[in-house]
């Protein structure tokens, strides 16, 4: 078997159904923790004494946060979140990502003005969020600015933390390409990510200098400058 520095780096080709496969078993992924506690937490209260039942009830409580934190961010990060030219508030974007990151080991600022943007650009923000989060796997700040003319937006996502390194093959992903062209669940988003970019115009940077990450998105023409 080749090992990843003896795998060969392809473009990665994938027939619809695969991608929907990939990219649901990754939201499935996502959510099967807090809903998997919730089912425990219930169990907990059919079986335990007084005490058992008051932590079962702040477990199923806390759970039932995370599970739709979750969902709702992967609605606007996965889904078609309306039909095709459809405009996606930042705000209801930053909304999402604060409840995704509320019980999270990072702390989320989110410094985006609020507009309408075609949803594919929101949907790239979002995807460069989660990738940011990876680059920083030990905790720390995530910072989200954007520079907003019309209807183009620029995002920048600052990961700040202990350890902050690029997400190993995230360049790769981002690019379309993956070690002999294959991608599985686990390196499913960030390939979505690029397929985002591409369809909203938008070109992709990750940079590392020390404990800091920064990830940029600009109309492809201006970051090629």
């Amino acid at each position: 078997m080749l090992t990843d520095a003896q795998a060969s780096v392809a473009a990665v080709s994938l027939e619809g159904l695969d991608l929907a496969s990939l990219l649901c078993s990754r939201v499935c992924h996502d959510v099967i923790s807090p809903v998997g506690a919730i089912v425990n937490g219930i169990e907990l209260y059919d079986t335990g004494d007084a005490s058992m039942k008051e932590f079962s009830i702040d477990l199923v409580r806390k759970s039932s946060r995370q599970a739709s934190a979750r969902l709702q961010f992967a609605r606007l990060a996965f889904g078609a979140a309306g039909s095709a030219g459809a405009m996606i508030d930042t705000g209801d974007a930053g909304t999402v990502a604060k409840a995704f990151f509320a019980d999270e080991k990072i702390n989320l600022i989110w410094e985006t003005p609020r507009a309408l943007l075609p949803k594919n650009q929101v949907k790239l923000l979002l995807n460069l969020v989660m990738i940011a989060t990876h680059a920083i796997p030990r905790g720390g700040s995530l910072a989200v600015s954007a520079e907003i003319v019309g209807e183009q937006g620029d995002f920048t996502i600052t990961a700040t933390g202990i350890n902050a390194r690029i997400p190993p093959h995230a360049a790769d992903l981002l690019a379309g390409r993956a070690a002999n062209g294959v991608v599985d669940a686990h390196a499913i988003q960030p390939y979505y990510a690029g397929l985002i970019a591409r369809a909203a115009g938008m070109a992709v940077t990750i940079v590392a200098d020390g404990d800091v990450v920064t990830v940029r998105a600009s109309k492809a023409d201006v970051a090629a400058a």
